[in-house]
């Protein structure tokens, strides 16, 4: 880090901050999923599946923001545009909680969804800028594991509010978080990039930096195994309330066992964090693929079999954690690979990396949503041809190294 940054934070309190920004998305998602039920019933009563679509409206504002909140970065500094997207946040929460309406609350929503893409991929690059390599990652997968242990907390905090106000009041909740990151990062971090090193936001220069990725093997391939890896994690996210509810019937516990899975699962990122020094990105994200890989196969034979419902509960949730911390395992590195050569451009090259892979992710949840039939295998399947498809990605890339070790 910088002798600026030194003095102004210590290394714990940085990867605070940066954590809290990360958690931005998932906040704003999980937080959300025990409201639905009431957001139909209150503005939607005549289709009360159309609340669903407050998930995906903010995915998409996600996905669309994230590719131009890098590049603003490069361009005018990392902490304006942090500055900007949060106040964008915020005027939307504010907005979503006096909606009367379903389509303005999508449109809050959406817009949400762009505010939240600031912190989420300047953060990014706020990371690359101030370290490189292994130390990098161990960095990511410590900011990382926040971000899968922010759905321990998000349903129950959102069950929370909803049980002493209304649904309308974790809107509030939402803008209070995006306050105080602006706040703390405000005060206490100072702007990690240089006037000197800044890139003007125009067109040529944007397209030379998205050529310039493509054509990186290493940054294409990451980002094509983290758009998977993302996309089991959202279409697990986007099912399993459904699967509690119709599959289990334990729609009542489900934010206590979400909480209790993600708290199990965010070891993933811990052990990341202690091991990746020594054994590599590339080797840690292939040999999580190669487990999943096997526990996926074996939950869709089980499932074919017929068990008792209880006996098939405990091992979805078994299941479940492993594709929780599977991401914990992966998603760390896998930013990590795709940014490491790309520091000159990191801004730019935050935007692809998450606008590509979320807008992705978000398809591909979308799609398995729609083919839930009242069992698990819809699911199951999914994840095991993703991950399959990811795993065989990863030793395609290892191939590409060793024949291009300089690139």
């Amino acid at each position: 880090m910088t002798e600026n940054t030194k003095h102004a934070m210590s290394r714990a309190e940085f990867i605070a901050l940066i954590a809290m920004m990360f958690a931005t998305v998932a906040f704003s998602i999980d937080a959300m999923l025990p409201a639905l039920p009431e957001i139909g019933q209150t503005l939607s009563p005549d289709n009360v599946n159309r609340a669903q679509l407050v998930i995906a409206a903010f995915a998409l504002g996600m996905g669309i923001g994230t590719f131009f909140t890098g590049p603003l970065s490069d361009a005018f500094g990392r902490k304006n545009v942090i500055f900007a997207a949060a106040l964008l946040y915020i005027g939307a929460a504010v907005t979503a909680w006096a909606s009367s309406s379903v389509e303005m609350l999508l449109l809050s929503r959406v817009v949400m969804g762009l505010g939240a893409a600031g912190p989420r991929v300047v953060a990014l690059a706020i990371v690359r800028d101030l370290y490189s390599g292994r130390e990098m990652a161990k960095m990511m997968s410590i900011a990382m594991m926040i971000f899968t242990l922010v759905p321990a907390i998000a349903p129950m905090l959102g069950a929370g509010i909803i049980f002493l106000t209304s649904w309308r009041a974790i809107f509030l909740a939402f803008a209070l978080f995006a306050l105080i990151i602006i706040l703390w990062m405000g005060l206490r971090l100072p702007e990690p990039l240089a006037v000197d090193n800044r890139r003007p936001f125009r067109l040529p220069q944007l397209m030379a930096a998205l050529v310039e990725m493509i054509q990186h093997p290493t940054v294409r391939l990451s980002m094509l195994v983290q758009c998977l890896c993302l996309a089991m994690l959202f279409c697990m996210i986007t099912l399993v309330q459904p699967i509690y509810d119709v599959v289990f019937d334990r729609a009542e516990s489900f934010p206590f066992w979400f909480g209790f899975i993600a708290l199990m699962s965010g070891t993933g990122s811990l052990i990341n964090a202690s091991v990746v020094v020594r054994l590599g990105m590339r080797r840690m994200v292939t040999w999580a693929l190669c487990g999943q890989i096997g526990l996926s196969a074996l939950m869709l034979l089980l499932e074919s079999l017929h068990l008792p419902n209880d006996t098939m509960f405990g091992l979805f949730v078994a299941w479940q954690t492993s594709v929780f911390f599977m991401a914990g395992l992966t998603l760390g590195n896998l930013n990590a690979m795709a940014m490491e050569p790309m520091g000159h451009i990191a801004g730019m090259a935050a935007s692809i990396v998450g606008g590509v892979s979320t807008i992705f992710a978000a398809a591909a949840a979308a799609t398995v949503g729609l083919l839930f039939d009242g069992s698990i295998a819809p699911l199951t399947g999914a994840i095991l041809l993703m991950v399959a498809l990811a795993f065989l990605i990863m030793l395609h890339m290892a191939r590409v190294e060793m024949r291009h070790p300089a690139e």
